[in-house]
């Protein structure tokens, strides 16, 4: 049997292609942006700045990303038809469909849909960047039966996502940990949705087609939707001193812990370290530290099972702690996949320009494990042989 032969089930660890925009050491436990460690740029830059890296290859001097800010800005606010038709869709709709639904739509309201050139693109890329916290956000509190809010001008995507979603303007330290969540969420190498995104735009397809077809990938419950389940999760744990009971009744049950282990990973995901120290501000701030106690708890118990186990690779990842920051933040649990798409649309985006430079077809091969050759007998004859 030859290399071309041997079939990795998920695709794991097969080199699908190469890009400049992310790197992941699953070994050593690094996630690389543009050269630059995701922790390095959590800690001193705004996800802002980020985008502006993963989209043009170089963090922006002041002026550029004033001109950039300014032009986010400038798009984030919906088009009343797009406002007219959110608050049309049934309230019992879930975010990740709803969001789905409603990025299809804006692209009959873009005047760039149809042009698949570099430049429109980029246009394309910043109107969704812009406009996603907005959909989001409106289809929350359409959901909860309250009135959709416009954007504030001269915001952050952090600060006017929690804005829109609550009718309050986030304290300081709120803005600072989701902008610290999304930067830490933009991108991460050839992941589901990202391939997803990248097979749909090799087609030549369009900036939108590709974004919903990520999403739709994003939604399932191993890849984005895992923050809701470690949410619920904690919420069944309902306090620190039930963590190690419940890990080992999982394991014991060989079901998996949810936020625990990841694909590429064999040590602890370094997303989690900003995560879970925003984690413990945010509940030190807000005065209950109760779902960041019983993240540390189910950890650490997590921990000494797997290694009785001999499973010493199996880590937190960024699901884990996200659940947690995102839960004091005031973000419904529902809503907590939705706001990882409003930090990979960044990440998505880039992809689907850097596709497209120097694009082929992505169009894999199946192994065949199916009926050897038969004869088809004619339908009057089919029952004689019985």
């Amino acid at each position: 049997m030859g290399d071309e032969d041997i079939i990795k089930a998920g695709l794991e660890d097969v080199m699908a292609s190469e890009s400049e925009i992310s790197f992941v050491d699953g070994i050593e436990g690094e996630l690389v942006y543009r050269g630059y460690q995701v922790h390095d740029l959590a800690t001193n830059c705004t996800f802002e700045e980020v985008t502006y890296l993963l989209w043009f290859g170089e963090l922006p001097d002041a002026e550029q990303l004033a001109a950039f800010n300014a032009q986010l800005n400038n798009n984030r606010a919906l088009p009343d038809e797009a406002i007219a038709l959110i608050e049309a869709f049934p309230k019992h709709v879930s975010g990740m469909a709803g969001l789905r639904t409603a990025v299809s739509l804006l692209s009959f309201f873009d005047p760039d849909a149809g042009d698949n050139s570099y430049e429109a693109n980029c246009r394309k890329a910043l109107r969704l960047t812009a406009q996603l916290g907005t959909v989001v956000a409106a289809i929350t509190r359409h959901n909860a039966g309250k009135p959709i809010l416009a954007p504030l001008p001269g915001r952050s995507t952090a600060a006017n996502f929690l804005y829109m979603l609550s009718g309050e303007e986030p304290s300081t330290l709120f803005e600072h940990a989701l902008d610290v969540a999304l930067v830490l969420h933009a991108d991460h190498e050839f992941n589901a949705s990202t391939f997803s995104a990248r097979v749909t735009i090799s087609t030549l397809s369009d900036m939108y087609s590709a974004v919903t077809s990520a999403i739709g990938t994003l939604a399932g419950p191993l890849h984005g939707g895992a923050n809701e389940v470690v949410m619920r999760t904690l919420e069944e744990i309902g306090q620190p001193e039930r963590a190690e009971e419940y890990v080992e009744a999982i394991l014991c049950a060989g079901k998996r812990i949810m936020g625990i282990g990841h694909r590429v990973y064999r040590t602890i995901d370094p997303r989690v370290h900003s995560l879970r120290e925003m984690s413990r501000q945010l509940a030190d701030v807000c005065g209950d530290d109760k779902w960041f106690r019983i993240s540390e708890a189910v950890e650490m118990a997590s921990d000494k099972a797997l290694t009785a186990r001999g499973k010493t690779k199996l880590k937190p990842n960024v699901d884990f702690y996200s659940a947690s920051v995102y839960r004091m933040l005031g973000i419904p649990t529902e809503e907590f996949t939705p706001v990882f798409a409003v930090s990979r649309i960044a990440g998505w985006t880039a992809h689907l320009m850097e596709q497209l430079l120097n694009n082929r077809l992505i169009r894999p091969r199946a192994r065949y494990v199916g009926h050897a050759r038969r004869t088809v007998i004619p339908l009057a004859h089919r029952g004689d042989a019985n």
